[in-house]
């Protein structure tokens, strides 16, 4: 459970040392992902590529059409995923919880299946025609709300917060099943489209894409800073929040919108990319010692995204021409962070 106390002083002076340490940790990784990749660019021409002023264009189209919008991606995306990982730890007072657990990244890949596998396998039109960045992004996003829409269309009638939890479940389970069928009929050209969007990647989002990808986002983490006061309050408990006249329903309404927004707009554009929603909101607990969600939430968008760029590198394998997906990566990093927590767990339940 997760119950810390929230201290009366969120911007002390070790807070404040500790975030101006992971802004220029979060600069450092963001040169880095520019710098490093398959093609080796000297830094000067990076840097001249930004501003546009090398003489080299193929330099400067892999520095600004590729290299900035797949880091710029990366940040939006660790940022969205930790917040929204957050807001749901704390609504269930689950430490395992994560940004999925409403089945909203199901939903998405239910979208993207019907998209991909469902419609091209009855020959209604080809995977060329079909899966473009757009549609596939649009598929998704359906997916994820029409998940949100049932789980809103529960938590009015349903008001135990881990019944909510565990029909959310259900649900994703079901939108999963229901992939599982389409895999099943599809051929294997299809198949093999779907299996690389589930793997993840951070290099398809350009352009107009990454303008509506990151008002999406902007929107989901403008919903989680109103949210702060709420989310301290629901630290305490439901009887607790209803003591102080907090509406529990207008609560979760607000908070699993943003949720849908930042996890549901990732999986779109970016495909399902597990663990970093989980690790996050923990290590920035152990590093700011505090639950106050006035430090965890600026906290976890910077960490979120050091974590992002850090795994776009590690993925990059650089010195090497292959690419790893991103989604393995994550869970690599994920994982650790995760075993630890439920073993400190148990170890305090007595266990």
């Amino acid at each position: 459970m997760i119950t810390e106390r929230v201290k009366p002083n969120p911007f002390s002076s070790t807070n404040l040392l500790i975030f101006s340490g992971m802004v220029l940790l979060l600069a450092v990784f963001f040169v880095l992902d520019l710098l490093l990749g398959s093609v080796s660019i000297p830094w000067v021409d990076v840097i001249k590529s930004l501003f546009g002023n090398t003489d080299n264009e193929v330099w400067s189209t892999i520095v600004r059409d590729f290299r900035l919008p797949k880091s710029i991606t990366a940040v939006l995306a660790g940022a969205a995923l930790s917040v929204s990982g957050l807001q749901m730890q704390t609504t269930f007072r689950n430490p395992l919880a994560g940004p999925y657990v409403l089945g909203i990244s199901a939903g998405a890949s239910l979208g993207v299946a019907i998209m991909v596998l469902g419609i091209a396998s009855i020959g209604a039109a080809s995977l060329s025609g079909l899966a473009t960045s757009f549609s596939l992004a649009g598929a998704a996003i359906l997916g994820a709300m029409l998940v949100l829409m049932v789980v809103l269309a529960v938590s009015l009638r349903v008001k135990d917060i881990m019944t909510i939890l565990i029909l959310g479940m259900m649900f994703g389970s079901g939108a999963s099943a229901l992939v599982s069928v389409l895999q099943y009929f599809s051929s294997e050209s299809m198949l093999k489209a779907f299996v690389i969007w589930t793997m993840g990647s951070l290099s398809s989002v350009a352009g107009m894409q990454l303008q509506v990808y990151a008002i999406i986002i902007a929107v989901g983490l403008l919903l989680s800073f109103i949210s702060i006061r709420l989310l301290n309050v629901m630290l305490l408990g439901d009887a607790y929040a209803k003591g102080v006249g907090l509406n529990l329903t207008v609560t979760r309404v607000l908070i699993f919108t943003s949720t849908s927004l930042l996890a549901g707009g990732v999986t779109a554009f970016c495909g399902p990319i597990g663990f970093i929603g989980i690790a996050v909101p923990h290590l920035a607990r152990m590093i700011f010692r505090t639950a106050n969600h006035v430090v965890l939430i600026p906290g976890v968008m910077l960490l979120g995204s050091i974590a992002m760029l850090f795994a776009d590198i590690v993925s990059q394998l650089p010195g090497f021409e292959v690419t790893l997906p991103i989604n393995s990566v994550t869970a690599l990093l994920g994982i650790p962070i995760v075993i630890y927590v439920v073993i400190k767990n148990q170890r305090f339940a007595g266990v």
